[in-house]
């Protein structure tokens, strides 16, 4: 009997846009309702759960390793002008809007949270759930931002970046569980 990691994980919906296919690591998980479209390239250990939308039909969105991106968000570009980069071991929360933007390695973005044209959301940074990070503002590493339009709330202490670090592998845990699950159903 083969083992979880060594069997292909079960897709979602990947479609080609004007002859470009997504690029997704094989142990990838998509929930099977997720859809990714076009110019899309994800990383091992990465998931996209129920519902999450990747569209990369008007320029390049490219999601790094271990990252999670929770039920019901959005991936999008701004066709021309800003391509969608996230990081690795990046944390998407529930109903996220992320477009146009850059989300480096280990950001938490809280659910609800929208992220737009041209803005970054560094290493190590918090985007508090609802808060909307407008066009090109950069959240500097170790800050929490809040707030619609959000600002600067605080920096974080170290314990609190150390924690939120050991929350990307528990997610990958559970996308195992979810595939092994699906194997099975």
């Amino acid at each position: 009997m083969q083992s979880v990691s060594s069997l292909p994980a079960p897709k979602g919906l990947i479609l080609p846009f004007k002859g470009i296919s997504p690029r997704v690591a094989d142990d990838v998980f998509l929930a099977p309702n997720s859809v990714v479209v076009g110019d899309v390239e994800i990383g091992e250990r990465s998931s996209l759960w129920y519902n999450v939308v990747v569209r990369a039909d008007v320029g390049l969105i490219k999601i790094g390793a271990g990252t999670n991106i929770q039920d019901g968000s959005v991936v999008h570009v701004t066709g021309g002008q800003f391509d969608t980069h996230i990081g690795d071991d990046v944390l998407i929360g529930h109903l996220c809007m992320i477009h146009g933007c850059v989300l480096e390695d280990r950001a938490f973005v809280g659910m609800k949270a929208t992220i737009l044209d041209g803005a970054r959301v560094e290493a190590d940074a918090m985007v508090a759930a609802g808060a909307v990070v407008t066009p090109n503002k950069v959240v500097k590493s170790g800050e929490l931002w809040a707030g619609a339009p959000a600002k600067k709330m605080r920096d974080m202490d170290a314990d609190e970046i150390q924690r939120r670090r050991k929350s990307a592998p528990n997610y990958a845990i559970n996308a195992l569980d979810h595939i092994n699950s699906l194997r099975h159903a």
